[in-house]
């Protein structure tokens, strides 16, 4: 137990400083440009003395388009929903039977975990052990279904990037690639399902419909995003890198994804020659957005009742759980 706890304080100083790492890295070199276009337009004998960064980054998200950004909230909340109902089909596939209502409330619960825990069992890890603890299902069940989850979630990304690639001829990458490469990746995918997995593959097309969902509803929050900081030119770079952040933000090495997806947006703008500060308002903005839905998973610590319970388990038991007491159950 002691193990654990060690384990569990290094992991979360680990993230905190990854995640510090990339963000001084993010902002320093993005701010290192602004300051060469500013001294630039002064050379140039401009009249106006140019803001700096700090307040270029504060005044460009005051001036956000708040229609928009709204919208970007509800198409998040839409994908969150869609999300929600995609783990729900996994968890029936495994016979546990949870009402929609139910599990979504839940689900925000794991996203306030996921966000604001950086260092704890996560989201997804305090879901199975509340589950497998309330409903005495075997963790193991409860594990898959959230793999496999991840997993459609993953593969919906995959294809939706590789439908941006034809858009993109910078990439230098002949369309018959990524159509090929989709195709037989998804047929391989599902005959492996098919054939090892067979509780999932009778939910297979609901499911991944479903993930295609989520995905497309995460693109179109960017999308108005991008509208909301007045942007009017070619969309496809940036949803690209959007959707490239994703990939990386799945990796749990940062707090949330922060820091990651800044990153990944900063080297995409300078291989595709885009607007850097554009980039990585894009990515904050869509941070704040997620965390202004998964704050609101904080309401069932302080009023568990929403979820049938007097007290929920703190994340601390969960991570100390052994699920090979399944074993004995």
């Amino acid at each position: 137990m002691a193990k654990k706890k060690i384990w569990r304080i290094t992991k979360t100083v680990f993230k905190v400083c990854i995640t510090a790492a990339a963000l001084y890295w993010v902002f320093h070199r993005v701010e290192a440009d602004y300051t060469e276009e500013a001294l630039e337009s002064i050379k140039a004998g401009s009249d106006e003395f140019p803001l700096s960064f700090w307040q270029f980054i504060k005044q460009t998200i005051i001036a956000a388009n708040p229609i928009f950004l709204v919208l970007a909230f509800i198409a998040y909340c839409c994908s969150i929903l869609i999300a929600s109902s995609r783990l729900n089909g996994f968890f029936k596939g495994v016979g546990l039977e949870l009402s929609d209502q139910y599990n979504f409330k839940l689900y925000l619960l794991g996203l306030f975990y996921n966000l604001f825990l950086p260092g704890g069992v996560g989201g997804d890890g305090y879901k199975i052990y509340f589950l497998r603890r309330k409903f005495k299902v075997k963790g193991r069940k409860l594990l898959s279904a959230v793999f496999f989850d991840r997993l459609s979630g993953l593969w919906a990304l995959c294809l939706i990037t590789s439908v941006l690639v034809i858009f993109i001829p910078r990439l230098q990458i002949p369309n018959e690639i990524p159509i090929i490469v989709v195709v037989a990746g998804s047929v391989a995918y599902y005959a492996v399902i098919r054939r090892y997995f067979s509780d999932y593959s009778k939910r297979f097309v609901p499911t991944h419909l479903k993930a295609l969902g989520v995905q497309s509803m995460q693109v179109i929050c960017a999308i108005f995003l991008l509208y909301a900081l007045g942007f009017e030119g070619k969309f496809s770079p940036y949803l690209f890198m959007f959707l490239l952040s994703s990939l990386v933000a799945v990796v749990p090495f940062t707090v949330g994804g922060l820091g990651a997806r800044e990153m990944v947006f900063v080297f995409g703008a300078e291989y595709f020659q885009l607007d850097k500060h554009l980039a990585l308002l894009i990515s904050l903005l869509f941070y704040l957005t997620s965390a202004s839905l998964a704050i609101f998973g904080s309401y069932f610590i302080f009023r568990p009742q929403g979820l049938g319970e007097d007290k929920l388990p703190a994340p601390a038991e969960a991570e100390l759980d052994d699920m090979d007491d399944d074993d004995n159950d």
